[in-house]
């Protein structure tokens, strides 16, 4: 059993901080920061089912305009994140991660139910000493009912 040394002031290993950006994504969008989104992906090209959308002010407005947020606040969703799988070349500050995505939602009328399930193709680069994505790809393989979820789904029932 192999263990990772570390104590107190030791820096974060690269690919935990690479995980970690994953998974703030995943909060964001579930909490409805659409800004916070646009901060996290600020330097980024994100591509989903559209046209590629780039910098933090596009990516913001594009989640405004695509994502259905309801009183609380937020879209009703969990996005889970799992496979994670993160190469890191620290000599030239970039790092590439793939994983899986699994999108819940529930409603009071709507149970809760996984509606979409696809994947992540992600890129990073350390700037200044700090990691940031440059590149989202989200590719989503398995769709569900969506129509609680993404206003154009919502528009075409």
């Amino acid at each position: 059993m192999s263990t990772f040394p570390c104590t107190p002031g030791d820096p974060v290993p690269s690919h935990r901080v690479v995980e970690n950006l994953i998974a703030r994504y995943a909060e964001l969008v579930d909490d409805g920061d659409f800004a916070g989104l646009g901060v996290l992906l600020a330097d980024a090209t994100f591509t989903g089912s559209g046209e590629p959308v780039s910098g933090g002010d596009a990516i913001e407005k594009m989640f405004h305009d695509t994502v259905i947020v309801y009183a609380d606040g937020t879209p009703r969703t969990q996005h889970v994140t799992t496979n994670v799988a993160v190469e890191v070349d620290e000599q030239a500050g970039t790092a590439v991660a793939r994983s899986y995505v699994t999108v819940l939602q529930a409603l009071p009328e709507l149970p809760l139910q996984p509606i979409a399930g696809g994947r992540y193709h992600d890129r990073f680069e350390r700037r200044d000493g700090q990691w940031h994505f440059v590149e989202r790809r989200v590719r989503i393989n398995l769709v569900g009912d969506v129509s609680r979820h993404l206003r154009q789904a919502a528009a075409q029932q």
